[in-house]
């Protein structure tokens, strides 16, 4: 019984069914922040969240049935319960901030859809070798940050006038956004030279270590494809490796057959 709920539950049809209804329920969750529209049908669209919570709910009463304790041995499973949960919280008083959360049941999809679990895992292998490349780029800022405050701080007290300050303007300069015009021909107005310092920050920052994390995640998907491959072919000779068996087997059992009726 538990083995055909597991298997029902955690079949491709209801698993697509329970994508659409999060899909649909993020949208209604969106519609819900439009006060028109819950004068308009503000019943049917808590109606609705109720609905699909009340889907998702009997969705992890059902896996929890079906695998027992080996539910939580998964952490995707651990993810989409940990989301229920806290949509099943009172949302009133000092929790009404709960709420708001209940979009936090759109992220089920990166659960639910192969597609994105692949890209998570891959972002989640990738942490090791991005803590590398946050820890240079933090001693780079903290660098450039108290040069600029020594060097800048006195004539542009707004912007680079702390360290932190300087981090922060610092930060906006690495995104390129409204560097020259706000920032840096400001400051070479006072200090012709500042270019010296400020061209090759961007070089660093913008253009070398931030394209460091898109090879380590690049690295690491690449990596598990790999992985998958390898666990595809492990399969794929185990099975071959069954089905020569069995020829075998099969060949015996004919051979003594025939011996046999020779006799």
């Amino acid at each position: 019984m538990r083995t055909q709920i597991r298997d029902w539950i955690e079949s491709p049809r209801i698993q697509n069914f329970i994508i659409v209804v999060i899909v649909l329920n993020a949208i209604t969750l969106g519609m819900e922040t439009s006060p028109t529209l819950m004068d308009r049908m503000g019943g049917l669209l808590v109606t609705l969240d109720k609905l699909a919570l009340s889907i998702f709910v009997v969705e992890i009463v059902l896996k929890l049935y079906g695998r027992g304790l080996g539910f939580f041995k998964s952490g995707w499973n651990i993810f989409d319960f940990v989301i229920v949960t806290i949509a099943l919280m009172p949302a009133s008083g000092a929790l009404s901030v709960l709420r708001s959360l209940r979009i936090l049941r759109a992220l089920r999809l990166m659960s639910m859809v192969p597609q994105m679990r692949k890209v998570i895992q891959a972002l989640i292998s990738a942490i090791p070798g991005m803590l590398s490349i946050v820890g240079l780029i933090a001693l780079i800022f903290y660098v450039a940050a108290v040069l600029s405050t020594k060097l800048y701080g006195a004539t542009f007290a707004e912007w680079f006038g702390s360290i932190g300050a300087s981090m922060y303007t610092l930060f906006q300069i690495m995104t390129l956004e409204s560097w020259s015009m706000g920032i840096v021909r400001p400051v070479m107005e006072v200090h012709p030279e500042a270019w010296i310092f400020f061209v090759p920050f961007i070089l660093i920052t913008s253009f070398a270590v931030i394209n460091l994390f898109i090879g380590v995640i690049v690295d690491a998907m690449q990596g598990q494809h790999l992985a998958e491959a390898a666990e595809i072919e492990e399969h794929l000779d185990q099975d071959t490796n069954a089905l020569r068996q069995e020829i075998s087997e099969l060949r015996t059992e004919i051979s003594e057959l025939k011996n046999f009726l020779q006799r």
